[in-house]
């Protein structure tokens, strides 16, 4: 169950999925130095349109593509903040492919595996967006976060 899977805040603490339910949810492996991370800005777009009808977006800062999120957890935070006024959830790194996968990332991998049939995740800013229901569809990293807009609005006018 997605719900029960944790993950570590960038001031160390813990945070569920469960303390996002009831919410559709926009999970994105992201990264400061990538040339797909200006998508922070569409991602803070996404954030404040949708937040108060039932999304919320996170961000799992990966370094696993080109070593492109080298930065302390609290380097990525500032990033984040200073460059792009990120305000939705930026958690501590994780790994999203391999033996270290966090299990979140394995979970959403395999209920929607790439268009060609594999799970792994291909690079930064692979999009998940998950239904309060918990159906999972995935999006390329090349897709403009904004172009998710009527996919957000058809899963958030679901009862």
């Amino acid at each position: 169950m997605l719900h029960e899977h944790s993950f570590t805040r960038v001031d160390g603490t813990t945070a569920m999925l469960d303390d996002y339910k009831g919410q559709a949810w926009l999970i994105v492996n992201t990264a400061s130095k990538c040339g797909l991370t200006p998508q922070f800005e569409g991602l803070e777009h996404l954030h404040q349109t949708y937040r108060d009808k039932g999304l919320v977006v996170l961000g799992f800062p990966c370094n696993q593509f080109a070593e492109q999120d080298p930065g302390t957890d609290e380097e990525i935070q500032e990033f984040c903040q200073i460059n792009y006024g990120v305000t939705f959830p930026v958690f501590s790194k994780v790994e999203v492919n391999g033996e270290q996968a966090h299990p979140l990332f394995a979970e959403l991998k395999a209920a929607a595996p790439n268009a060609d049939g594999a799970d792994d995740v291909e690079w930064n800013f692979t999009k998940f967006l998950v239904t309060r229901d918990g159906e999972v569809t995935r999006f390329s990293p090349k897709t403009n976060p904004t172009d998710l807009t009527a996919a957000i609005e058809r899963l958030l006018v679901r009862v």
